[in-house]
């Protein structure tokens, strides 16, 4: 009798984990829908037809699949210094993005290995400081910013956004390897020193390669909010050097003619699909990274 009310038991906590479990994925799948549910209407919508999408449902699916607003959204026909489509402002935003994280990663990484492994006094002042950028509002930062591109005479060009965003970025990127690199032991910069090493032959051929993980991170997070930036690229540009972000919002409000749905749903999905390829493919490698330092040793 003893065993059978011990087996009864068992089989009832065993249904008990397993109810539970699915009640748990029912409710990740609910989440999940949520949150895709605008993603899939921008598609949908992207790929009706204007007549289509004034008198179907909004979450129907398109009856007939036409790709005309992804053409009208891409297309770069231009009427003066104004283009129509997100073709020439998503170069611009290329041309943008990928110096700045370049540069503002490596700068960041050789920024990080002093604070780390080069102590000095004044070190942890200084960091603090580049730590507390990194919470200063981007508007507090316009006027000045405008003044010192102006001085330097790279105002309204690519040149200048790249400049913006690279300072902007320094605080953070600082922040992300000085973290990783307090991780590795001392004892490996103090070797390399008896060796004859000195502060750049250790930082490329030692830091450097260990460096990965954390420069995922890095550039996963600069990639995105660079790209994603609206604020800077409308205040420190001007037409012709204007990011996708700042085209999108001016196709988004256009008040011209018959409002186009489903071209500014296509506009949206390519301005985004950066970003989202960027984290669909180092996604994984973006979170190994974020814990890559997180304890000494």
């Amino acid at each position: 009798m003893a065993d059978l009310s011990m087996t009864q038991g068992v089989r009832q906590s065993q249904a008990s984990k397993i109810a539970l479990r699915w009640l748990l994925y029912s409710l990740l799948v609910l989440f999940a829908l949520f949150y895709l549910m605008p993603l899939f209407v921008m598609i949908t919508t992207s790929l009706k037809s204007l007549d289509e999408i004034r008198t179907g449902d909004l979450i129907a699916l398109p009856r007939e699949v036409t790709f005309d607003a992804w053409s009208t959204a891409w297309s770069s026909a231009c009427t003066g210094i104004q283009c129509e489509g997100v073709r020439p402002y998503f170069w611009n935003s290329v041309l943008i993005a990928i110096p700045a994280v370049a540069i503002s990663t490596l700068l960041g990484a050789m920024n990080g290995y002093v604070v780390a492994q080069w102590r000095f006094r004044g070190a942890n002042i200084i960091f603090s400081l580049m730590l507390f950028g990194c919470f200063i509002p981007f508007q507090v930062v316009l006027l000045p910013m405008a003044r010192t591109l102006g001085i330097m005479g790279i105002a309204g060009t690519i040149p200048g956004l790249i400049f913006v965003h690279v300072i902007y970025g320094l605080g953070f990127t600082t922040l992300f390897f000085r973290n990783f690199y307090v991780s590795i032991p001392a004892e490996l910069t103090k070797a390399a020193k008896v060796d004859g090493a000195g502060f750049f032959r250790i930082f490329w051929s030692i830091f450097l390669p260990l460096s990965l993980p954390i420069i995922v991170v890095t550039v996963i997070w600069q990639f995105t909010q660079i790209w994603n930036d609206f604020l800077f690229g409308v205040s420190f540009s001007q037409a012709g050097t204007q990011p996708v972000t700042v085209a999108l919002n001016n196709i988004v409000n256009s008040t011209t003619g018959v409002k186009e749905y489903n071209v500014d749903m296509a506009a949206a999905i390519i301005a985004a699909l950066p970003t989202l390829f960027v984290y669909v493919v180092a996604g994984k490698y973006f979170i190994r990274g974020l814990t890559a330092g997180s304890v000494k040793g």
